[in-house]
């Protein structure tokens, strides 16, 4: 399959929602497929808090992408008949700008200068690269957790220009739950005393933070019947390490240990806390004084909603709130209520399904 890895270099500076403003920003995406003369079959894509643009192998990178069964001919998000684009979310590592950035105002990584983030901020970062490629009105624009709300966020901004949306295991806004949860990863990260303020070095960084806040992100980000099936008391196979009378004797125990260090590896600590305070800070209610009167403005003609009844983060009542908003105004509206025991991780760990009633709702289109 054929994809081009491309870079957005804006001209312009880049205006923050919560005051301040980015100069040379960069906005790094992925698209597979062709652009139709009329520009009308093209998907936007925003990601969870995770992942990189990368979401679907092609010649021009065969690794794996993070949304591989969805995307490709066949699929769900058929690239025979759509033009896919996946967006590295603003303030993600993986290639647009952000706090492990460099400032060009100053030649040093932005680090806690960086301006405070806002998914409304992921959402506009998005919308320059459909400007870019010159669309005008999106057929659908599609995202997963974090994802989920910048779809939201992105149809608030910018209502005429998309025909339909998809939002997976999103909300109008982060629970008290969940905002405690992120604001522990979050502390755990700065009590690390590697992290120094936000100052650390590439080589030195608060390790033993960033693989507990991910431990316990990934605890979050499954149900506990599924952790029961999966590994019940299960002991580890290997041998603990001498002289630790506390280290791992369940297997459960060494799977977490085994994610956070590959986690911990691949993502920056200050565009961790970034990313994550984004979650917690949007409030769709922002953009029309209630969560229903926001929803009212959208002028979507079509909308998928999808959740799991297994979510700690995003329960499933959350996605029946947007339901049941978009349908106030008459317009098409499915909601996937999911059984799966994967939780809020379903989208990744549970394709089988989801991959019916997105293929359902694309083909509609």
């Amino acid at each position: 399959m054929v994809s081009a890895r491309k870079i957005l270099k804006l001209d312009q500076p880049f205006a923050m929602r919560r005051g301040g403003a980015l100069r040379n920003v960069q906005i790094a995406y992925e698209t597979w497929g062709d652009l139709s003369p009329r520009a009308d079959n093209a998907i936007l894509i925003f990601t969870g808090l995770s992942p990189s643009a990368h979401a679907a192998s092609s010649s021009d990178d065969p690794a794996p992408g993070w949304w591989e069964d969805m995307i490709g001919p066949g699929r769900p998000i058929d690239t025979r008949r759509f033009f896919v684009i996946c967006v590295n979310s603003l303030g993600s590592p993986y290639g647009s700008t952000s706090p492990a950035s460099v400032n060009p105002a100053t030649g040093e990584t932005y680090r806690l200068t960086f301006p405070v983030l806002t998914v409304e901020d992921i959402a506009r970062a998005g919308h320059e690269v459909v400007m870019h490629l010159g669309i005008r009105k999106l057929a659908s624009v599609v995202g997963p957790s974090l994802g989920g709300m910048t779809v939201l966020a992105y149809c608030a901004l910018f209502p005429n220009e998309a025909r339909s949306v998809v939002s997976i295991s999103g909300a109008a806004r982060s629970l008290p739950f969940s905002i405690a949860l992120r604001s522990l990863q979050r502390e755990i990260i700065r009590r690390d005393p590697a992290w120094d303020e936000g100052n650390y070095s590439s080589d030195a960084i608060p390790v033993t933070g960033m693989r507990l806040a991910r431990k316990l992100g990934m605890i979050t980000y499954r149900s506990a019947k599924e952790w029961q099936l999966r590994f019940g008391r299960e002991r580890a196979s290997s041998e603990r390490k001498a002289g630790d009378p506390f280290g791992i004797d369940f297997e459960v125990e060494s799977y977490l240990e085994n994610h956070a260090i590959k986690f911990t590896g691949q993502y920056d600590p200050n565009c961790y806390l970034y990313v994550s305070r984004a979650m917690d800070l949007f409030d769709l209610a922002d953009h029309g004084g209630t969560v229903a009167d926001a929803l009212k403005r959208f002028r979507v003609e079509r909308a998928l909603i999808m959740g799991v009844e297994t979510d700690l983060l995003f329960p499933i009542e959350q996605q029946q709130e947007l339901a049941d908003g978009l349908r106030s105004d008459g317009r098409e509206v499915q909601f996937a209520r999911l059984p799966s025991l994967q939780g809020h991780d379903a989208f990744l760990a549970d394709m089988d399904r989801f991959r019916p009633p997105i293929d359902e709702f694309l083909k509609g289109l």
